[in-house]
């Protein structure tokens, strides 16, 4: 068993502590947001992630997880301490690490034996280096450290499964013994382990989202094509996954990604080729790509109701993916602002992401259930692809809109099914 000190509570924090505590170590999740800990100290979760409340509360009941706000309590002992907090984009799409700054320099004043520092937020490449800087400013003499690079890679909605099966663990240090102690904290996992230099984790990180990002926009391009060809980017997506080179990952045609990693991992990417010299054309045009895609939701409206001042729209979906109520980056924001510019009167709905929806989409009337979303609405736009959208009765559906225009954003139903119910419906790349 190692103590651990995990500094940050969010989605890879959270996750992260839990599942390290559940593997049957010693954890204590620290975050100076005192709400937040208060709220876990209550057994209350402060974020939507399946099966994480559980795990949570057994590893607090078998005494190996426990939280707090104080640097003096959770680092002292630690033999190893984690860096997950926020890395946002800054005014240039630059990762501002003023957290992790914040963050080596707190631990670095209380740090009280040998401990290895493992940075799990997504940070600039050489941020390791800096951060190994300010700790040796702050520590206090003969207390010796390491700093080790360990990207995370959860997807949220399926974190707590990819924090106990992750496809591979990248650990990044000058100091190799330093690497492979934090191996061992993952060897019960039995997953493969990389160990490489500090810069070159922080880059697998960043090489890795930009290129799941990138193969959105290529298949929603090629959406754009199929749509004017008459060809289908369902069944294009489904032929080109078979082949072993390409896989069936992320080939999904809709509009586009979000979230809290995707848009300013891309951003900060590309924010270090170009003030480093280099000309990241590839980059820009999958971020164009995706903007592009909450436009398409405006044309498709205009071209079933024509102009949208005055209409009725809901919006089925507000979190940028299922399975979370994360709206940070959701296509429904940038959907709703260009529809309320058009003078549209929005609803919205979404299972799991109302309360964070309320704060952040004070324009849209939330409503209790996609029924009442449908009343009287003159269009419906499938934002986000939940399952229990596949499920709605849609004949029901139907006949309470006022006009019944549906524009699926995900694809979520058949064509020629909607068409028989009566709808006027348009859907991203299928062109037949």
């Amino acid at each position: 068993m190692k103590t651990i000190c995990i500094i940050g509570t969010g989605y890879v924090g959270l996750t992260t502590g839990t599942c390290l505590a559940d593997l049957g170590n010693q954890v204590t999740c620290l975050d100076i947001d005192e709400a937040k800990i208060a709220k876990l100290q209550r057994g209350e979760m402060p974020i939507y992630e399946p099966g994480l409340e559980e795990l949570v509360g057994r590893n607090v009941a078998a005494g190996r997880l426990r939280f707090t706000t104080s640097y003096a309590e959770g680092v002292p002992e630690a033999d190893f301490v984690f860096i997950a907090v926020n890395t946002p984009s800054g005014p240039e799409g630059e990762a501002d690490i003023v957290h992790v700054r914040q963050a080596a320099r707190s631990i670095a004043e209380v740090l009280g034996q040998r401990t290895i520092i493992v940075n799990k937020s997504t940070v600039p490449i050489g941020t390791g280096d800096w951060v190994t800087e300010i700790v040796e400013k702050h520590v206090a003499p003969g207390i010796e450290f390491a700093v080790v690079s360990n990207p995370e890679f959860l997807r949220e909605g399926s974190a707590v499964l990819d924090c106990l099966q992750p496809d591979r663990i990248v650990l990044g240090a000058q100091d190799r013994a330093a690497a492979e102690a934090v191996a061992q904290l993952y060897l019960p996992l039995r997953r493969p382990i990389i160990i490489t230099d500090l810069r070159t984790a922080e880059m697998i990180k960043y090489a890795s989202n930009a290129f799941l990002a990138t193969r959105i926009s290529f298949i929603n391009e090629i959406a754009s094509i199929c749509e004017k060809l008459g060809a289908d980017v369902k069944e294009v997506a489904a032929g080109m996954g078979y082949d072993r080179r390409i896989g069936p990952a992320f080939l999904d045609a809709g509009l586009g990604w979000g979230g809290s990693c995707f848009p300013k991992d891309v951003k900060a990417l590309e924010h270090m080729a170009a003030i480093n010299g280099c000309h990241p054309q590839l980059l820009r045009a999958v971020m164009e790509i995706n903007r592009d895609q909450r436009r398409l939701v405006v044309q498709k409206l205009r071209e079933a109701l024509g102009r949208l001042t005055d209409k009725t729209i809901g919006l089925l979906g507000l979190s940028f993916k299922p399975n979370t109520d994360d709206m940070r980056e959701a296509p429904s924001l940038e959907v709703a602002h260009l529809l309320a510019h058009e003078g549209a009167r929005l609803r919205g709905y979404d299972p799991v992401a109302m309360p964070v929806a309320a704060r952040v989409l004070p324009q849209v009337t939330l409503c209790a259930t996609p029924y009442e979303l449908a009343q009287e609405a003159d269009g419906l736009v499938v934002v986000t692809e939940w399952n229990e959208f596949k499920q709605l009765d849609m004949a029901r559906i139907k006949t309470l809109m006022r006009q019944p225009v549906l524009v699926d954003g995900r694809n979520l139903y058949d064509p020629a099914e909607m068409t028989r119910l009566g709808f006027v419906y348009r859907c991203v790349g299928r062109g037949t």
